[in-house]
């Protein structure tokens, strides 16, 4: 994967999604944003913190084939343990993947973003 705008599938629900794959782009994350529009997947990560952020965050990890491990809500000013078999974390606004059903032991899809004209 690259960085860049993707789309993630949860089941029949689609949702915009930003991928770091850098180091610079896995490095600043969300911090400094006051929130986000979707999800941003993280990889290759295994955990996260949310020192410095303005907003609690949901975090699931995901391994490599992008089945769900767990999913955790996250307040500012904690850190995460790193969770064995975690390839990605995928990181949303918090009450965003209740709502989109996102539970451990699901697997989602990453697709390219449609074509804009």
């Amino acid at each position: 994967m690259t960085d860049g705008p993707a789309l993630l599938r949860v089941g029949e629900i689609s949702v915009p999604l930003e991928v770091a794959a850098s180091l610079r782009a896995r490095t600043r994350g969300l911090l400094g944003r006051d929130g986000v529009d979707g999800a941003l997947l993280l990889t290759p990560a295994g955990g996260v913190h949310t020192f410095r952020m303005r907003f609690a965050i949901d975090v699931a990890y995901l391994t490599r084939d992008l089945r769900v491990l767990a999913v955790r809500t996250m307040p500012p000013g904690r850190l995460g343990l790193p969770r064995p078999r975690a390839r990605h974390v995928l990181e949303a606004t918090a009450g965003a993947m209740a709502a989109w059903g996102l539970v451990a032991g699901i697997t989602v899809t990453v697709e390219p973003p449609p074509d804009r004209d």
